[in-house]
């Protein structure tokens, strides 16, 4: 049975499932920077560039501003941080269990290393 996938242009966690995108994120989400300096900067084909750009897009996961005949890139903080709220759900969750692990692992390894009084050593 094929299970049908989410239209990867209506959803911001579809679209972040690609690791290309992510990549473009990681750098307009320092700077705002046109596709030729994208291009430039990622050594991918501008059509490439193009195409993740315009999926990021269309998610709300980055604006264009027009500036004469360029088009200009840059997160939107909004958008991401919708994103982050949702993970960091995750996050504590995450935390919550290593915490657990420690504390299990710790009171293990105290049983282990306290000596075991016998009779004879009372």
């Amino acid at each position: 049975m094929v299970m049908a996938r989410s239209a990867t242009t209506l959803d911001p966690f579809a679209a972040l499932a690609e690791p290309k995108r992510r990549r473009i994120l990681e750098i307009i989400g320092t700077r705002k920077l046109t596709v030729t300096q994208l291009v430039i900067e990622l050594k991918w084909p501008q059509p490439t560039v193009s195409k993740h750009l315009g999926v990021l897009k269309t998610v709300g996961l980055v604006r264009v501003e027009r500036r004469s005949r360029q088009m200009i890139y840059e997160l939107d903080p909004a958008s991401i941080r919708t994103v982050h709220e949702w993970t960091q759900l995750f996050e504590r969750l995450w935390s919550n269990q290593l915490d657990r692990i420690k504390t299990r692992a710790e009171t293990r390894q105290h049983a282990s290393s306290t000596p075991v009084q016998t009779k004879e050593s009372t």
